[in-house]
């Protein structure tokens, strides 16, 4: 498996697919066909084989995917058959919202940490997690085994930020601050703009509507 020449988007429905198929073991479902999987997460059934086929092969022709072996197999391959403890940098609405989710706990990431520089919230709790001063930030990373770096804190400290997590031995970050941020090769980094979502959004309707 060549994951360098598997395309984003698959990685993404594979996700989307080990949901769907988690909902069927809740209800019982012990079979499922590729077109039964594509019209319970809105795509084609060849678009499901053909982001399996990138893996192996899977199922039974004429029978389909066994749902739990299924499922098994797909948290491996995105690494959920794991733990990964996150680092939350800014502990701010957004940083809170994320911090109290708690479905990031059921597919296998934990909040082990949070910091922030204002005095105000350092010593307080989220979920159980003591927001920290930020100075404690590489001790943290080492202590607790942090691979994954959230930043949510304004646009003109992410620069900065990132830097002290790419210092820290952090290997991925999860940025939500509007600004591009530069990371050395080896660190993996996903930009995420609800901004820009929202404009993909008005872009479809605005098209609905000419």
């Amino acid at each position: 498996m060549k994951v360098f020449k598997i395309p984003e988007a698959t990685i993404m429905r594979l996700s989307i697919y080990s949901r769907y198929l988690r909902q069927l073991i809740e209800e019982g479902v012990e079979t499922v066909s590729s077109g039964e999987i594509a019209a319970g997460v809105g795509v084609s059934s060849a678009q499901v084989r053909k982001d399996l086929a990138y893996f192996g092969e899977f199922g039974t022709r004429g029978v389909g995917y066994k749902v739990e072996d299924l499922y098994g197999c797909l948290l491996k391959i995105l690494g959920l058959d794991r733990r990964w403890n996150i680092i939350i940098i800014g502990a701010g609405k957004l940083g809170s919202a994320f911090a109290l989710y708690q479905g990031f706990l059921d597919r296998g990431f934990t909040i082990s940490a949070i910091m922030d520089v204002d005095e105000k919230i350092i010593g307080s709790e989220l979920d159980g997690v003591k927001i920290e001063p930020l100075e404690l930030l590489q001790q943290r990373v080492t202590e607790k085994n942090i691979t994954v770096g959230v930043i949510t804190v304004p646009a003109p400290a992410a620069q900065d930020v990132t830097d002290l997590l790419v210092a820290s031995g952090v290997k991925a970050i999860l940025n939500f601050s509007p600004r591009v941020l530069k990371v050395p090769n080896e660190v993996i980094l996903r930009n995420v703009d609800l901004s820009v979502n929202l404009e993909v959004l008005s872009f479809y309707l605005a098209l609905n509507n000419r």
